[in-house]
């Protein structure tokens, strides 16, 4: 198993019912009023960063059911999967599917599920996968943005950051001996 940003994760495998957690998030909801396609983004790239932080394989599903002759639609986004259901299939049979194959495989992944659907995520757990409500998956990528940003500014260098600062001593000599006769 594959080590996360803070510590040993729960999962190696997220699933994350899309329009669900859009839905239930308030800063995505009220941008869905505004632009659905605006709230999907937002929320894809939210979650590739996470992934990123996270080092997970992650799939995230939007229903289409309603969409009259859609099918199913596969985006890669960065390292994050993102699934458009076919026409009568819904996020939840997707998502139950896919527990389905993973638990199949020689190595079983320990798979987590991204949903507020009381009814889901009883079945996702008797599938033998964890849930994640909405409110606890916003803690999770609330805590890898604020680790994010910690290692950012805890990695940034304390001077200027000018040329002179990052040349090897040679070259630095070498540039400061022309500026010095330029200047004659």
């Amino acid at each position: 198993m594959k080590s996360s940003g803070t510590g040993i994760r729960q999962f190696d495998f997220l699933l994350v019912d899309g329009y669900n957690i859009i839905h239930d998030w308030e800063t995505l909801s009220s941008l869905a009023e505004i632009s659905l396609e605006f709230a999907r983004d937002r929320l894809i790239n939210q979650i590739a960063n996470y992934q990123g932080f996270k080092d997970i394989d992650v799939i995230i599903v939007f229903d289409a059911h309603k969409i009259r002759f859609g099918h199913e639609n596969i985006i890669k986004h960065g390292n994050v999967t993102v699934v458009y259901t076919a026409e009568f299939e819904t996020a939840d049979a997707y998502i139950e599917r896919t527990i389905y194959d993973l638990a199949d495989k020689a190595k079983p992944y320990r798979v987590a599920v991204a949903t507020s659907d009381n009814l889901e995520q009883v079945i996702i757990m008797a599938r033998g996968a964890m849930r994640l409500s909405a409110a606890d998956f916003l803690v999770e990528i609330e805590a890898a943005e604020a680790e994010i940003r910690c290692r950012i500014l805890n990695k940034r260098p304390i001077k200027k950051n000018q040329l002179l600062d990052n040349l090897d001593p040679a070259m630095a000599m070498w540039l400061e001996e022309a500026r010095l006769k330029k200047n004659l």
